[in-house]
């Protein structure tokens, strides 16, 4: 699926590229729109055309295989290319390198029949993590990613504000990591039921609502960490006014806006520690991938539509849409 131009799409064919050394050919089965691709379609995310969009997406080892990964085998791909050798990347920062691209957006992606890759960038599948839900371990991986620079620990209590896909993967991880009570915040009560499903203590709707909710679960303290996943910036002054003194606050939601009110005051006041995470580390995959595996992370609930990929497009447009009861949108290339 080839994007000619914004809002302009093609299926067609196109010769295989040379296969690198160190590189690995993947035959993609599976893969997933997200937030990013609408905004590459529409041109609201400036890239070069043509271009294969796609960073979310798993497959079959076909060409390139070693001691480590054989043909045939299922994989996971981490789309977050980096260097290897700046200052970031020695410094195990990996996922702020600046000569880093993102396959999908800096370099053609998922959404085809093949794809090439770096050998460190793919991870095996276990048979227990089914390849529907394994393109939605890339988005998890972000979410683990931004935990971990959290420090999460058991006793602590997580608002989650904001239950698309990554909201409910961050609410899913904080129970993991023994929090509680974990509470999820939105103005849709199908989000709210499906947040309780998966392990939320306690949901609330967007609004002055939501802060009363958590100070009384809180003992009028508030939060002791506020995940921002909306990216909208009144729900981050939301959060901001959520979190109690000394607390933790992750913008997790990617906010675009230059400019905006947010009650700067209680930032000093309350001497938040804001964490801003980007992307993750290879070394975020086999941990993701474990948490699938072993049941305690459910992504399969997450997934609401699976179609051909010849229908990008139409899915594309359905990922725009205000359609209360939609969450991830699998593509089967088999169809």
């Amino acid at each position: 699926m080839i994007l000619k131009a914004p809002r302009e799409l093609q299926f067609t064919e196109l010769a295989l590229p040379p296969l690198a050394e160190d590189h690995v050919r993947v035959r993609v089965t599976h893969s997933a729109i997200c937030g990013t691709d609408l905004k590459i379609y529409k041109g609201d995310i400036p890239v070069r055309h043509p271009l294969i969009m796609g960073h979310e997406m798993c497959g079959e080892v076909v060409e390139g295989e070693d001691s480590r990964i054989r043909r045939g085998e299922r994989v996971m791909i981490d789309p977050s290319v980096y260097c290897g050798t700046c200052f970031c990347c020695h410094a195990g920062r990996t996922s702020i390198c600046p000569n880093g691209v993102l396959l999908g957006r800096d370099r053609d992606g998922g959404f085809a029949e093949y794809l090439a890759v770096p050998r460190r960038q793919i991870f095996a599948l276990p048979q227990a993590v089914d390849s529907r839900q394994a393109p939605s371990i890339q988005v998890a991986t972000t979410c683990l990613h931004g935990q971990r620079m959290l420090n999460i620990f058991p006793g602590q209590s997580v608002v989650v504000l904001g239950l698309g896909v990554s909201g409910q993967i961050h609410v899913q991880l904080a129970k993991a990591r023994g929090a509680y009570p974990v509470i999820g915040v939105t103005r849709s009560a199908w989000k709210r039921s499906l947040a309780e499903k998966l392990g939320a203590d306690i949901t609330a709707a967007s609004g002055p609502e939501a802060e009363r909710v958590v100070m009384e679960a809180t003992g009028g303290r508030g939060a002791d960490v506020v995940i921002e996943s909306t990216g909208i910036l009144p729900s981050l002054a939301s959060g901001i006014s959520m979190a109690r003194r000394g607390g933790m606050l992750l913008p997790f939601g990617i906010i675009t806006v230059t400019e905006g009110k947010l009650p700067f005051y209680q930032l000093y006041f309350k001497e938040l520690t804001i964490m801003n995470a980007r992307a993750a580390k290879s070394e975020d995959f086999p941990a993701t991938i474990e948490l699938v595996a072993r049941g305690m992370l459910n992504l399969q609930a997450l997934v609401t539509h699976v179609v051909g990929l010849s229908e990008l497009e139409s899915a594309i447009h359905m990922l725009d849409s205000d359609a209360d009861e939609r969450m991830k949108i699998i593509l089967d290339h088999a169809n």
